[in-house]
């Protein structure tokens, strides 16, 4: 599902894993029309950690797209609820982990 709002802008396997860079697609978020909105580029990059491929460490570098509302100048974002709480790791991958002990 992340990559339904989220494309790869690139790729890599180094020493520590698998790197993924996200960038957020330029979807308007729930409740708000295009002409409402006008993106204003995105908020430094965070990591995520899930599941490993082939043995090896999977991390996610995602950059979060950031909207100006025109009406009233506040800046919004879409609210992403994929990282566990209290965790950089994937809900799913916190899960798996969580039923190892």
């Amino acid at each position: 599902g992340i990559l339904d709002f989220f494309d790869v802008s690139e790729y890599k396997l180094n020493e520590s894993g698998y790197v993924f860079h996200l960038k957020e697609q330029s979807i308007v978020p729930d409740g708000y029309k295009k002409e409402d909105l006008e993106s204003k580029g995105f908020y430094d990059g965070g990591n995520i950690t899930d599941f490993p491929i082939r043995g090896k460490p999977c991390i996610y570098k995602v950059r979060r797209r950031k909207w100006l509302v025109k009406r009233d100048g506040k800046i919004i974002t879409r609210d992403w609820n994929i990282v566990a709480k209290g965790t950089r790791t994937t809900k799913e991958f916190a899960s798996f982990l969580k039923g190892l002990n």
